[in-house]
């Protein structure tokens, strides 16, 4: 882009930081460039000098000045025509807003050093630059189910926004070790990321910890095999890094398949099983219509312990939380 540009900032963009409002209409910048935009005053806000971590409100005007062009698609990696394939394979729900992807087990959401196959870079299926996917949420790399995106940098917005204030509804599956008493109930434990690099791990913290994070799991039993798995439904209130895989190992019944948060019972149960968690469902408000209600089907991982544990999907309530808390 060669000229300068005057944009105004959308109603579904208000409260967002001046450089994640730059990330989602132009993803090729990173931070250091626009950090120079910024401090050079290339860059300003209702015809003020602005930081990076401004908060933008609706309706301000943003100064846009001449931006690098993005890199050619073949610099980027072009994707083949399988991985394209592959990407549109996974789309669950696509309109002109919002795309849904029933993302599988083992692939990472974005990349990282060992990383060279993920979500965000098969997002060049759908174009670059503004026609290029947002992610506005997260699922662990060997979590499967629904993975929702933003097709706009207005519509992604709106939808983290929704997450951001709690007026989605998530829905996770899970089979766990043992059998919870009570069978249902609210979790709040705060949490606390310890160790280094792989090792780290989140791990309950005392509420006075200056680098505790607040944690809130609601869960519901749907079904038992005998006295030793039950098949949990999961609403995660809070967002944290490996909450739900915390939680339930810190209430003695970690999650089969679990590498990292497990337990000698959970491990001699998981023999041959990758994780037993699954995003089944997502109720989440359009971001300008109704409420979208998004369901992914059991990945193979998941059909897996249900075979082996007798359980049948088909049994499930498909709001076993109810409607009275949205």
């Amino acid at each position: 882009m060669r000229e300068v540009r005057t944009l105004y900032v959308d109603n579904g963009e208000d409260g967002v930081r001046l450089d994640r409002w730059f990330k989602r209409r132009w993803p090729h910048l990173n931070h250091v460039q626009i950090q120079k935009l910024t401090r050079s005053g290339q860059i300003r806000v209702d015809g003020a000098r602005a930081k990076p971590d401004t908060r933008l409100s609706a309706g301000s005007q943003v100064r846009v000045p001449p931006l690098p062009d993005a890199p050619a698609p073949h610099e980027k990696g072009q994707l083949g025509s399988r991985d394209v394939a592959f990407a549109r394979s996974l789309v669950l729900y696509e309109d002109e807003e919002v795309l849904a992807l029933n993302k599988p087990s083992g692939l990472a959401v974005q990349g990282g050093t060992k990383t060279s196959k993920h979500v965000d870079r098969l997002l060049s299926a759908w174009g670059e630059g503004l026609e290029r996917p947002r992610l506005v949420h997260r699922l662990d790399r060997d979590t499967s189910g629904v993975l929702v995106l933003g097709k706009t940098p207005g519509a992604a917005a709106k939808l983290a926004g929704a997450f951001a204030r709690r007026r989605t509804q998530k829905t996770y599956w899970a089979l766990v070790q043992g059998l919870p008493k009570p069978g249902e109930g609210v979790l709040e434990l705060p949490l606390v990321k310890k160790g280094v690099g792989d090792r780290e791990l989140m791990v309950p913290a005392d509420p006075k910890d200056p680098d505790a994070e607040t944690a809130e799991t609601e869960f519901v039993t749907l079904s038992r095999a005998a006295d030793k798995v039950a098949w949990m439904a999961l609403w995660p209130h809070t967002g944290r890094t490996h909450q739900l895989r915390a939680h339930m190992l810190a209430m003695g019944h970690a999650i089969l398949g679990d590498p990292k948060y497990n337990s000698e019972a959970s491990q001699a149960l998981s023999e041959g099983l990758k994780l037993q968690l699954h995003a089944r469902r997502l109720e989440i408000p359009h971001p300008s219509r109704g409420t979208l209600i998004l369901e992914a089907p059991l990945s193979p991982e998941m059909k897996q312990g249900f075979e082996r544990f007798g359980f049948d999907e088909h049994e499930a309530d498909p709001e076993p939380f109810g409607r009275k808390r949205r």
